[in-house]
Protein backbone atom coordinates (compact mmCIF):
# COMPACT_ATOMS: atom_id res chain seq x y z
CA UNK A 1 0.00 0.00 0.00
CA UNK A 2 2.93 1.96 0.97
CA UNK A 3 4.43 1.57 -2.75
CA UNK A 4 1.21 2.69 -4.53
CA UNK A 5 0.76 5.53 -1.78
CA UNK A 6 -2.52 3.92 -0.88
CA UNK A 7 -4.69 5.00 2.58
CA UNK A 8 -7.21 2.96 4.81
CA UNK A 9 -10.45 4.56 5.47
CA UNK A 10 -10.04 5.02 9.87
CA UNK A 11 -13.25 2.97 11.13
CA UNK A 12 -15.84 5.04 13.21
CA UNK A 13 -17.46 3.95 15.92
CA UNK A 14 -20.45 2.03 15.19
CA UNK A 15 -23.88 3.31 16.06
CA UNK A 16 -26.72 0.65 16.41
CA UNK A 17 -30.23 1.81 14.77
CA UNK A 18 -32.62 1.58 17.92
CA UNK A 19 -35.60 -1.00 17.20
CA UNK A 20 -38.63 -0.40 18.41
CA UNK A 21 -39.69 -3.87 20.11
CA UNK A 22 -41.73 -2.21 22.71
CA UNK A 23 -44.85 -3.33 20.69
CA UNK A 24 -47.93 -6.04 21.51
CA UNK A 25 -47.13 -7.60 17.87
CA UNK A 26 -46.57 -11.71 18.21
CA UNK A 27 -42.52 -12.35 17.99
CA UNK A 28 -41.72 -15.08 15.49
CA UNK A 29 -39.13 -17.53 17.12
CA UNK A 30 -35.47 -17.20 16.49
CA UNK A 31 -35.38 -20.22 13.71
CA UNK A 32 -31.36 -19.23 12.77
CA UNK A 33 -29.25 -19.21 16.17
CA UNK A 34 -26.77 -17.11 14.65
CA UNK A 35 -26.24 -20.36 12.01
CA UNK A 36 -25.57 -18.31 8.34
CA UNK A 37 -25.29 -20.85 6.34
CA UNK A 38 -27.34 -21.10 3.06
CA UNK A 39 -26.18 -23.85 0.43
CA UNK A 40 -28.56 -22.68 -1.92
CA UNK A 41 -29.56 -19.01 -3.02
CA UNK A 42 -33.07 -18.08 -1.91
CA UNK A 43 -33.37 -20.49 1.08
CA UNK A 44 -32.47 -17.86 4.24
CA UNK A 45 -32.82 -13.90 3.58
CA UNK A 46 -32.01 -11.83 6.34
CA UNK A 47 -33.21 -7.73 6.94
CA UNK A 48 -32.75 -4.70 8.57
CA UNK A 49 -32.62 -1.16 9.35
CA UNK A 50 -30.15 1.47 9.94
CA UNK A 51 -30.12 4.91 9.36
CA UNK A 52 -28.01 8.10 7.43
CA UNK A 53 -27.26 11.62 8.55
CA UNK A 54 -28.14 14.32 6.08
CA UNK A 55 -28.94 18.04 6.12
CA UNK A 56 -32.35 17.90 5.85
CA UNK A 57 -32.32 14.84 8.76
CA UNK A 58 -32.31 11.13 8.77
CA UNK A 59 -32.50 8.59 5.92
CA UNK A 60 -33.51 5.16 6.61
CA UNK A 61 -32.24 2.34 4.66
CA UNK A 62 -33.72 -1.31 5.06
CA UNK A 63 -32.22 -4.16 3.11
CA UNK A 64 -32.87 -7.95 2.41
CA UNK A 65 -29.93 -9.68 2.08
CA UNK A 66 -29.43 -13.33 0.84
CA UNK A 67 -27.13 -15.60 2.89
CA UNK A 68 -25.87 -17.35 0.58
CA UNK A 69 -23.61 -15.11 -1.07
CA UNK A 70 -24.48 -12.95 0.40
CA UNK A 71 -25.87 -10.77 -2.04
CA UNK A 72 -28.03 -7.35 -1.25
CA UNK A 73 -31.05 -7.87 -3.25
CA UNK A 74 -33.41 -5.32 -1.56
CA UNK A 75 -33.59 -2.01 -0.62
CA UNK A 76 -35.08 0.54 0.10
CA UNK A 77 -34.58 4.32 1.36
CA UNK A 78 -37.26 6.89 3.15
CA UNK A 79 -37.25 9.72 5.99
CA UNK A 80 -39.82 7.62 8.10
CA UNK A 81 -39.13 4.19 9.47
CA UNK A 82 -42.14 3.26 8.72
CA UNK A 83 -43.43 -0.90 7.80
CA UNK A 84 -43.67 0.16 3.93
CA UNK A 85 -40.19 1.10 4.01
CA UNK A 86 -39.36 -3.10 5.34
CA UNK A 87 -41.96 -3.93 2.68
CA UNK A 88 -40.62 -2.12 -0.18
CA UNK A 89 -37.23 -3.41 0.39
CA UNK A 90 -38.82 -7.11 1.02
CA UNK A 91 -41.08 -7.00 -1.93
CA UNK A 92 -37.93 -5.91 -4.32
CA UNK A 93 -36.59 -8.63 -3.62
CA UNK A 94 -38.93 -11.19 -4.09
CA UNK A 95 -39.74 -9.57 -7.68
CA UNK A 96 -36.03 -9.86 -8.49
CA UNK A 97 -35.63 -13.54 -7.33
CA UNK A 98 -38.86 -14.94 -6.78
CA UNK A 99 -38.05 -17.82 -4.37
CA UNK A 100 -40.12 -20.62 -4.00
CA UNK A 101 -42.16 -21.35 -0.85
CA UNK A 102 -40.82 -22.12 2.30
CA UNK A 103 -37.98 -19.36 2.40
CA UNK A 104 -36.56 -18.00 5.67
CA UNK A 105 -36.85 -14.20 6.59
CA UNK A 106 -34.97 -13.06 9.59
CA UNK A 107 -34.79 -10.30 10.97
CA UNK A 108 -35.33 -8.07 14.50
CA UNK A 109 -38.24 -7.51 16.65
CA UNK A 110 -38.99 -4.53 15.59
CA UNK A 111 -42.38 -2.88 15.20
CA UNK A 112 -41.95 -2.75 11.45
CA UNK A 113 -41.50 -6.72 11.24
CA UNK A 114 -44.05 -7.88 13.97
CA UNK A 115 -46.74 -6.00 12.19
CA UNK A 116 -49.93 -7.30 10.32
CA UNK A 117 -49.16 -5.97 6.98
CA UNK A 118 -45.54 -7.47 6.90
CA UNK A 119 -47.40 -10.81 7.95
CA UNK A 120 -49.21 -10.37 5.52
CA UNK A 121 -46.73 -10.11 2.47
CA UNK A 122 -44.81 -13.18 4.15
CA UNK A 123 -48.20 -14.89 4.56
CA UNK A 124 -48.98 -14.07 1.02
CA UNK A 125 -45.53 -15.80 -0.52
CA UNK A 126 -45.68 -18.74 2.11
CA UNK A 127 -42.23 -17.19 3.89
CA UNK A 128 -41.48 -18.28 7.24
CA UNK A 129 -40.44 -15.32 9.62
CA UNK A 130 -37.93 -16.12 12.08
CA UNK A 131 -36.55 -13.19 14.72
CA UNK A 132 -33.63 -11.89 16.79
CA UNK A 133 -33.45 -12.61 20.43
CA UNK A 134 -34.43 -9.33 22.24
CA UNK A 135 -31.47 -6.77 22.36
CA UNK A 136 -28.68 -9.11 20.48
CA UNK A 137 -27.13 -7.85 17.36
CA UNK A 138 -25.39 -10.60 17.19
CA UNK A 139 -28.63 -12.88 15.83
CA UNK A 140 -28.66 -10.77 12.78
CA UNK A 141 -24.78 -10.13 12.73
CA UNK A 142 -24.67 -10.30 8.58
CA UNK A 143 -27.18 -7.64 8.65
CA UNK A 144 -25.24 -5.66 10.85
CA UNK A 145 -21.95 -6.58 9.18
CA UNK A 146 -23.30 -4.59 5.58
CA UNK A 147 -24.06 -1.48 7.67
CA UNK A 148 -21.07 -1.93 9.23
CA UNK A 149 -19.30 -1.91 5.32
CA UNK A 150 -21.23 0.96 3.94
CA UNK A 151 -20.53 3.16 6.63
CA UNK A 152 -17.31 2.45 6.72
CA UNK A 153 -16.54 2.46 2.89
CA UNK A 154 -19.09 5.27 2.21
CA UNK A 155 -21.62 7.48 4.54
CA UNK A 156 -18.65 8.04 7.83
CA UNK A 157 -16.67 9.83 4.66
CA UNK A 158 -19.19 12.18 3.20
CA UNK A 159 -21.74 14.93 4.56
CA UNK A 160 -24.76 14.63 2.77
CA UNK A 161 -26.37 17.63 1.92
CA UNK A 162 -29.76 16.31 1.44
CA UNK A 163 -31.90 12.80 1.75
CA UNK A 164 -31.96 12.73 -2.47
CA UNK A 165 -27.90 12.97 -2.27
CA UNK A 166 -27.62 10.38 -0.22
CA UNK A 167 -29.85 7.86 -1.55
CA UNK A 168 -28.35 8.20 -4.85
CA UNK A 169 -24.57 7.49 -3.36
CA UNK A 170 -26.02 4.44 -0.87
CA UNK A 171 -27.98 2.94 -4.56
CA UNK A 172 -24.47 3.17 -6.32
CA UNK A 173 -23.13 1.65 -3.51
CA UNK A 174 -25.02 -1.13 -3.34
CA UNK A 175 -25.86 -2.09 -7.31
CA UNK A 176 -22.49 -0.87 -8.87
CA UNK A 177 -20.02 -1.74 -5.89
CA UNK A 178 -21.26 -3.73 -3.08
CA UNK A 179 -22.67 -6.28 -5.29
CA UNK A 180 -20.70 -6.39 -8.38
CA UNK A 181 -17.59 -5.03 -7.63
CA UNK A 182 -16.15 -5.31 -4.12
CA UNK A 183 -14.47 -8.38 -3.38
CA UNK A 184 -15.34 -10.66 -0.54
CA UNK A 185 -13.17 -12.85 1.66
CA UNK A 186 -16.12 -15.45 2.40
CA UNK A 187 -16.31 -15.79 -1.25
CA UNK A 188 -12.69 -16.68 -1.87
CA UNK A 189 -12.15 -12.96 -2.76
CA UNK A 190 -14.76 -13.12 -5.52
CA UNK A 191 -17.42 -10.68 -6.34
CA UNK A 192 -20.93 -11.15 -5.42
CA UNK A 193 -22.24 -11.73 -8.90
CA UNK A 194 -19.78 -13.95 -9.83
CA UNK A 195 -20.04 -16.12 -6.81
CA UNK A 196 -23.49 -16.49 -7.58
CA UNK A 197 -22.49 -16.84 -11.73
CA UNK A 198 -20.18 -19.86 -10.58
CA UNK A 199 -23.12 -21.83 -8.91
CA UNK A 200 -24.93 -21.59 -12.14
CA UNK A 201 -21.91 -22.94 -14.09
CA UNK A 202 -21.46 -25.57 -11.37
CA UNK A 203 -25.18 -26.69 -12.00
CA UNK A 204 -25.05 -26.38 -15.65
CA UNK A 205 -21.99 -28.33 -16.28
CA UNK A 206 -23.37 -31.07 -13.51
Amino acid sequence: MKKFGLNTRNKRRFRVLTIDSNHNYAIAPNRLCQDFYASQPDQVYVGDITYVPTTEGWLYLATVIDLYSPWVIGWSMDAHMTTTLVNDALFMALKKRNPGHGLVWHTDRGSQYASDSHKALLKEHGIVQSMSRRGNCYDNAVAESFFHSLKTELTHHHKFETRSQANQAIFEYIEVFYNRQRLHSNNGYMSLVDFENQLLLNEMSA
